[in-house]
């Protein structure tokens, strides 16, 4: 049933009781009824009642979303490359596998690189060009989406890396973020999932944007 793919919330409104659905999977997106399409949902990370739709992540015509019910906001997309441009390579989870590939056990980075190479460009680029790194040495390290990690040691596949940054042989990121060009916000494992300090610093954004409107 429709009512059992949504997590309610009751959000309060000066004197009114407003009830915010959210989505099971991930319930930091809150879905609404478009406001322009009938039988359409948007998806957003902002709770404002009636939601801004050039604000929203995306629109839906099926909860939960699916690749092929989903079309992305682009200047949603244009928001969030920002913010990770701007944050990225503050990310505790980020800095992690940055120590982890200058680690004497970096090579195993590069080798599920050469298994499973992105190609050119953005991220993949990036995997390609990173030479021996590992071990002291240096190299890439990708953002991933947190709805499909991979295995530890392993290279996320090509629509869930949201970007990479190149970390030098003691394990500092010094180059900036280059998003991937791949990353796709709706896969077949779900929607866009960003780890806790990047959600924060992405809502943050999206509410300083609201306020300008």
């Amino acid at each position: 049933m429709f009512a059992s793919r949504f997590r309610v919330v009751p959000q309060l409104r000066s004197s009114a009781v407003r009830l915010v659905s959210t989505l099971h999977s991930n319930p930091s997106i809150k879905v609404f009824p478009h406001p322009q399409q009938p039988n359409s949902y948007l998806l957003s990370l902002l709770e404002t009642v009636p939601p801004n739709p050039t604000l929203a992540i995306g629109s839906t015509t099926a909860v939960p979303p699916t690749p092929n019910s989903f079309r992305e906001n682009l200047h949603f997309l244009s928001i969030l490359n920002d913010v990770l441009a701007k944050h990225a390579s503050n990310d505790p989870g980020l800095q992690s596998q940055a120590q982890a590939l200058a680690s004497p056990g970096g090579f195993t980075f590069i080798q599920a690189r050469n298994q499973r190479g992105t190609g050119t460009g953005g991220a993949g680029g990036a995997s390609a060009e990173g030479g021996p790194g590992g071990a002291g040495v240096g190299g890439w390290v990708h953002l991933s989406d947190a709805r499909n990690p991979p295995d530890f040691g392993r290279i996320a596949w090509p629509e869930d890396i949201l970007g990479s940054v190149e970390v030098d042989g003691s394990g500092k990121i010094i180059g900036n973020y280059q998003p991937s060009g791949t990353y796709r916000i709706v896969t077949n494992e779900g929607i866009l999932g960003l780890s806790p300090f990047l959600r924060e610093k992405l809502t943050d954004r999206l509410k300083e944007e609201e306020a300008k409107a």
